[in-house]
């Protein structure tokens, strides 16, 4: 968990932020304070963010103003059942082809060793087996998007 007294992350980044989203923090910092909000909660499948300006006062018209500080907390969720993660770096796609159906879908159960996915790299289609059995709970990348080693794919269900 990153806290700062001032709501930047500092020179060398964040401690708790995934690389790449400390711009995004210092951005909705930003449109806090011009917009005289006190508190923002954020949540998406893999980071809880939560922004709060210290000293806040509510003035009598109900606006919110900002001071100079802000707390910064922010947290990696542990998602809950397995993750399938990229074996290599490379470009996800969820169908065989363009206008084919997807190997899988959210709900479906797989197999150890069935085809969740393909990555291309180097213009060679590399299959991307399940490494667990399980129900498909979601992407977590999109078809098409650039990913790199070690990047979460897929999450399945808990059992």
């Amino acid at each position: 968990m990153a806290q700062s007294d001032n709501g930047a992350s500092g020179e060398h980044g964040s401690a708790g932020l995934p690389a790449g989203l400390t711009a995004d923090v210092r951005a909705l910092i930003e449109m806090m304070a011009r917009g005289g909000i006190a508190e923002l909660n954020l949540a998406t499948g893999t980071v809880k963010l939560r922004l709060r300006a210290h000293e806040a006062v509510r003035a009598a018209n109900g606006v919110v103003p900002v001071g100079p500080a802000l707390e910064v907390t922010a947290a990696i969720a542990e998602p809950e059942g397995a993750i399938i993660t990229a074996p290599m770096l490379g470009t996800f796609y969820r169908a065989p082809a363009p206008g084919e159906p997807d190997f899988v879908d959210v709900g479906d159960t797989i197999e150890v060793g069935q085809t969740i996915g393909i990555i291309e790299a180097m213009k060679i289609m590399n299959e991307i087996p399940a490494e667990v059995t399980g129900t498909v709970a979601e992407f977590l990348v999109n078809s098409g998007q650039p990913v790199e080693y070690g990047q979460p794919l897929v999450r399945l269900a808990p059992q």
